[in-house]
Protein backbone atom coordinates (compact mmCIF):
# COMPACT_ATOMS: atom_id res chain seq x y z
CA UNK A 1 0.00 0.00 0.00
CA UNK A 2 1.77 3.55 -1.08
CA UNK A 3 0.83 6.56 1.36
CA UNK A 4 -1.39 7.60 -1.38
CA UNK A 5 -3.37 4.44 -0.77
CA UNK A 6 -3.35 4.64 3.29
CA UNK A 7 -6.48 5.47 5.32
CA UNK A 8 -7.08 8.99 6.30
CA UNK A 9 -6.55 9.34 9.76
CA UNK A 10 -9.05 12.14 11.85
CA UNK A 11 -5.30 14.00 12.88
CA UNK A 12 -5.00 14.33 9.27
CA UNK A 13 -8.46 15.48 8.83
CA UNK A 14 -7.48 18.49 11.35
CA UNK A 15 -4.01 19.29 10.05
CA UNK A 16 -5.70 19.65 6.67
CA UNK A 17 -8.34 22.04 8.05
CA UNK A 18 -5.52 24.13 9.49
CA UNK A 19 -3.28 24.16 6.61
CA UNK A 20 -0.61 21.80 7.79
CA UNK A 21 -1.18 18.58 5.90
CA UNK A 22 2.58 17.07 4.44
CA UNK A 23 1.70 18.25 0.16
CA UNK A 24 1.90 14.60 -0.51
CA UNK A 25 -1.14 13.51 1.57
CA UNK A 26 -3.10 16.63 0.27
CA UNK A 27 -4.84 14.63 -2.45
CA UNK A 28 -5.37 11.41 -0.68
CA UNK A 29 -7.12 13.23 1.83
CA UNK A 30 -9.22 15.38 -0.65
CA UNK A 31 -10.01 11.78 -2.71
CA UNK A 32 -11.26 10.18 0.63
CA UNK A 33 -13.81 13.23 2.11
CA UNK A 34 -15.39 13.05 -1.58
CA UNK A 35 -16.44 9.42 -1.06
CA UNK A 36 -16.79 10.04 2.75
CA UNK A 37 -19.66 12.49 3.83
CA UNK A 38 -19.81 12.44 7.14
CA UNK A 39 -15.94 13.34 7.66
CA UNK A 40 -16.40 15.93 4.50
CA UNK A 41 -19.13 17.16 6.88
CA UNK A 42 -16.80 17.35 10.41
CA UNK A 43 -14.11 19.27 8.28
CA UNK A 44 -16.87 21.78 7.19
CA UNK A 45 -18.00 22.02 10.81
CA UNK A 46 -14.07 22.42 12.05
CA UNK A 47 -13.65 25.30 9.02
CA UNK A 48 -16.95 26.82 10.21
CA UNK A 49 -16.32 26.76 13.43
CA UNK A 50 -12.57 28.34 13.38
CA UNK A 51 -13.84 31.10 10.59
CA UNK A 52 -16.29 32.10 13.24
CA UNK A 53 -14.28 32.13 16.03
CA UNK A 54 -11.81 34.33 13.74
CA UNK A 55 -15.11 36.64 13.01
CA UNK A 56 -15.56 37.43 16.60
CA UNK A 57 -12.25 37.33 18.57
CA UNK A 58 -9.55 37.85 15.61
CA UNK A 59 -9.26 41.40 15.97
CA UNK A 60 -7.88 40.46 19.44
CA UNK A 61 -4.52 38.88 18.35
CA UNK A 62 -3.65 41.80 16.98
CA UNK A 63 -4.06 44.41 19.77
CA UNK A 64 -0.75 45.34 21.80
CA UNK A 65 -0.25 44.01 25.38
CA UNK A 66 -1.67 46.64 28.26
CA UNK A 67 1.52 48.09 29.57
CA UNK A 68 0.35 46.10 33.22
CA UNK A 69 1.43 43.17 31.51
CA UNK A 70 4.19 43.27 30.07
CA UNK A 71 5.77 40.42 30.89
CA UNK A 72 9.77 41.99 31.43
CA UNK A 73 8.07 44.34 34.07
CA UNK A 74 6.37 41.60 35.93
CA UNK A 75 9.79 39.37 35.73
CA UNK A 76 11.69 42.14 37.12
CA UNK A 77 9.60 42.98 40.11
CA UNK A 78 8.97 46.30 39.42
CA UNK A 79 5.70 46.43 41.27
CA UNK A 80 7.79 43.53 44.36
CA UNK A 81 6.21 40.52 42.61
CA UNK A 82 8.88 37.44 42.75
CA UNK A 83 8.99 35.51 39.54
CA UNK A 84 6.48 32.56 40.35
CA UNK A 85 4.10 35.43 41.29
CA UNK A 86 4.18 36.94 38.06
CA UNK A 87 3.87 33.64 36.36
CA UNK A 88 0.78 32.77 38.58
CA UNK A 89 -0.51 36.02 36.92
CA UNK A 90 -0.03 35.33 33.48
CA UNK A 91 -1.64 31.63 33.89
CA UNK A 92 -4.53 33.25 35.68
CA UNK A 93 -5.19 35.71 32.65
CA UNK A 94 -4.74 32.75 30.53
CA UNK A 95 -7.02 30.51 32.06
CA UNK A 96 -9.35 33.39 32.62
CA UNK A 97 -9.59 34.14 29.13
CA UNK A 98 -10.21 30.37 27.83
CA UNK A 99 -12.60 30.17 30.64
CA UNK A 100 -14.55 33.19 28.61
CA UNK A 101 -14.42 31.37 25.86
CA UNK A 102 -15.17 28.06 26.47
CA UNK A 103 -17.70 28.78 29.58
CA UNK A 104 -19.65 31.49 27.24
CA UNK A 105 -22.44 28.56 26.82
CA UNK A 106 -22.71 28.39 30.86
CA UNK A 107 -22.76 32.49 31.65
CA UNK A 108 -25.75 32.79 29.04
CA UNK A 109 -27.66 30.02 30.49
CA UNK A 110 -26.69 27.46 27.86
CA UNK A 111 -28.53 25.67 26.84
CA UNK A 112 -31.06 28.60 26.31
CA UNK A 113 -32.82 30.75 23.70
CA UNK A 114 -30.45 33.66 24.64
CA UNK A 115 -27.05 31.61 23.84
CA UNK A 116 -28.49 29.99 20.99
CA UNK A 117 -29.78 33.40 19.60
CA UNK A 118 -25.80 34.29 19.86
CA UNK A 119 -24.69 31.57 17.80
CA UNK A 120 -26.89 32.20 15.01
CA UNK A 121 -26.99 36.10 14.73
CA UNK A 122 -22.63 35.17 14.74
CA UNK A 123 -23.11 32.70 11.63
CA UNK A 124 -25.46 35.58 10.14
CA UNK A 125 -23.24 37.80 10.22
CA UNK A 126 -20.10 35.54 8.80
CA UNK A 127 -22.19 34.04 5.89
CA UNK A 128 -24.19 36.73 4.60
CA UNK A 129 -21.38 38.70 3.08
CA UNK A 130 -20.14 35.80 1.14
CA UNK A 131 -20.55 35.88 -2.33
CA UNK A 132 -19.38 32.35 -4.03
CA UNK A 133 -19.59 30.54 -0.52
CA UNK A 134 -22.49 31.56 1.29
CA UNK A 135 -24.11 28.20 1.83
CA UNK A 136 -22.61 24.36 1.74
CA UNK A 137 -25.67 22.87 -0.26
CA UNK A 138 -27.46 24.94 -2.64
CA UNK A 139 -31.30 25.49 -2.69
CA UNK A 140 -31.84 23.53 -5.69
CA UNK A 141 -30.74 20.49 -3.47
CA UNK A 142 -33.43 20.84 -1.21
CA UNK A 143 -34.70 17.75 -0.37
CA UNK A 144 -30.98 16.34 0.28
CA UNK A 145 -30.24 19.50 2.51
CA UNK A 146 -33.38 19.11 4.90
CA UNK A 147 -32.97 15.31 4.85
CA UNK A 148 -28.82 15.79 5.61
CA UNK A 149 -29.69 18.75 8.31
CA UNK A 150 -32.29 16.85 9.87
CA UNK A 151 -30.19 13.68 10.21
CA UNK A 152 -27.04 15.41 11.92
CA UNK A 153 -29.44 18.25 14.43
CA UNK A 154 -31.75 15.32 15.08
CA UNK A 155 -34.85 17.02 14.72
CA UNK A 156 -37.28 16.54 11.35
CA UNK A 157 -36.44 19.99 9.70
CA UNK A 158 -37.65 21.15 6.25
CA UNK A 159 -36.36 24.58 4.86
CA UNK A 160 -39.51 26.96 4.94
CA UNK A 161 -41.34 27.79 1.54
CA UNK A 162 -40.49 32.21 1.88
CA UNK A 163 -41.41 32.48 -2.01
CA UNK A 164 -44.56 34.17 -0.97
CA UNK A 165 -42.97 37.24 1.07
CA UNK A 166 -40.33 37.40 -1.54
CA UNK A 167 -37.57 35.14 -0.49
CA UNK A 168 -35.39 32.24 -2.50
CA UNK A 169 -33.94 29.49 -0.74
CA UNK A 170 -30.49 30.11 -1.01
CA UNK A 171 -29.05 27.20 0.57
CA UNK A 172 -27.86 26.04 4.04
CA UNK A 173 -24.98 24.36 5.74
CA UNK A 174 -24.35 22.45 9.19
CA UNK A 175 -22.34 24.42 11.84
CA UNK A 176 -20.93 23.28 15.00
CA UNK A 177 -22.69 25.09 18.40
CA UNK A 178 -20.85 25.86 21.35
CA UNK A 179 -22.21 23.01 23.16
CA UNK A 180 -20.90 20.80 20.62
CA UNK A 181 -24.15 19.90 19.26
CA UNK A 182 -24.95 20.28 15.48
CA UNK A 183 -26.71 23.02 14.33
CA UNK A 184 -28.77 23.98 11.13
CA UNK A 185 -28.43 26.95 8.92
CA UNK A 186 -30.83 27.40 5.93
CA UNK A 187 -30.12 31.39 4.12
CA UNK A 188 -32.68 33.20 1.67
CA UNK A 189 -32.45 36.02 -0.28
CA UNK A 190 -34.62 39.00 -1.42
CA UNK A 191 -34.96 40.56 -5.02
CA UNK A 192 -32.87 43.36 -3.65
CA UNK A 193 -30.12 41.26 -2.40
CA UNK A 194 -30.80 41.54 1.48
CA UNK A 195 -30.75 37.94 2.96
CA UNK A 196 -32.10 36.15 6.30
CA UNK A 197 -31.14 33.42 8.01
CA UNK A 198 -32.77 30.45 9.87
CA UNK A 199 -30.55 28.70 12.04
CA UNK A 200 -31.72 25.82 15.11
CA UNK A 201 -30.42 23.43 17.05
CA UNK A 202 -31.28 21.13 20.39
CA UNK A 203 -31.66 23.94 23.21
CA UNK A 204 -33.34 22.18 26.20
CA UNK A 205 -35.94 24.48 27.98
CA UNK A 206 -39.89 25.65 27.67
CA UNK A 207 -41.84 26.18 24.63
CA UNK A 208 -41.71 30.04 23.92
CA UNK A 209 -43.39 32.38 21.83
CA UNK A 210 -41.52 34.69 19.60
CA UNK A 211 -39.17 37.37 20.91
CA UNK A 212 -37.13 40.07 19.33
CA UNK A 213 -33.55 41.07 19.90
CA UNK A 214 -31.23 43.59 17.95
CA UNK A 215 -27.51 43.54 18.06
CA UNK A 216 -26.30 46.79 16.04
CA UNK A 217 -27.64 46.42 12.13
CA UNK A 218 -28.77 43.00 12.90
CA UNK A 219 -32.15 41.60 14.14
CA UNK A 220 -33.17 38.18 15.45
CA UNK A 221 -36.65 36.49 16.51
CA UNK A 222 -36.35 33.39 18.59
CA UNK A 223 -38.56 31.06 19.89
CA UNK A 224 -37.98 27.39 21.78
CA UNK A 225 -40.32 23.83 20.57
CA UNK A 226 -39.66 20.49 21.11
CA UNK A 227 -36.46 21.20 22.91
CA UNK A 228 -35.53 22.84 19.33
CA UNK A 229 -34.36 26.61 19.51
CA UNK A 230 -35.23 28.52 16.37
CA UNK A 231 -33.39 32.04 15.51
CA UNK A 232 -34.30 33.59 12.38
CA UNK A 233 -31.83 36.76 11.78
CA UNK A 234 -31.86 39.36 9.24
CA UNK A 235 -31.80 43.39 8.86
CA UNK A 236 -32.79 45.16 11.50
CA UNK A 237 -36.37 46.01 10.42
CA UNK A 238 -38.55 44.71 12.88
CA UNK A 239 -41.83 44.86 10.49
CA UNK A 240 -40.24 42.88 7.86
CA UNK A 241 -38.14 40.12 10.17
CA UNK A 242 -41.72 39.63 11.59
CA UNK A 243 -43.59 38.86 8.59
CA UNK A 244 -40.20 36.35 7.62
CA UNK A 245 -39.83 34.71 11.44
CA UNK A 246 -44.24 34.53 11.66
CA UNK A 247 -43.54 32.52 7.97
CA UNK A 248 -40.95 30.14 9.35
CA UNK A 249 -43.03 29.58 12.75
CA UNK A 250 -45.72 28.51 11.33
CA UNK A 251 -43.86 26.00 9.39
CA UNK A 252 -41.94 24.92 12.04
CA UNK A 253 -44.50 24.04 14.08
CA UNK A 254 -47.11 22.65 11.26
CA UNK A 255 -49.78 25.54 12.00
CA UNK A 256 -50.32 29.30 10.28
CA UNK A 257 -51.49 30.83 13.90
CA UNK A 258 -50.04 34.05 12.94
CA UNK A 259 -53.05 36.16 14.62
CA UNK A 260 -52.50 34.25 17.50
CA UNK A 261 -48.54 35.02 16.79
CA UNK A 262 -49.26 38.49 16.48
CA UNK A 263 -51.17 38.77 20.08
CA UNK A 264 -48.40 37.17 21.84
CA UNK A 265 -45.71 39.63 20.09
CA UNK A 266 -47.94 42.81 21.06
CA UNK A 267 -48.06 41.31 24.55
CA UNK A 268 -44.18 41.28 25.02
Amino acid sequence: MTDRDAPVTEDELHAYVDGELAQDRRAAVEAWLAVHPDDAAHVAAWRAQGDAIRARYGAVATEPVPARLDLDKLARGERGWTRLAAAAAVLALVAGAAGGWFGRGFWEGAPSAKAVTAEAVDAHRLYVVEVRHPVEVPGSEETHLSQWLSRRVGYALKAPDLDTIGLKLVGGRLLPSFTGTAAAFFMYEGASGERFTIYCRRAQGSQSALRYRAAGTVGSFSWVADDVGFVVSGPADRARLQKVAEAAYGQFEGRAQTGALRGMLAGR
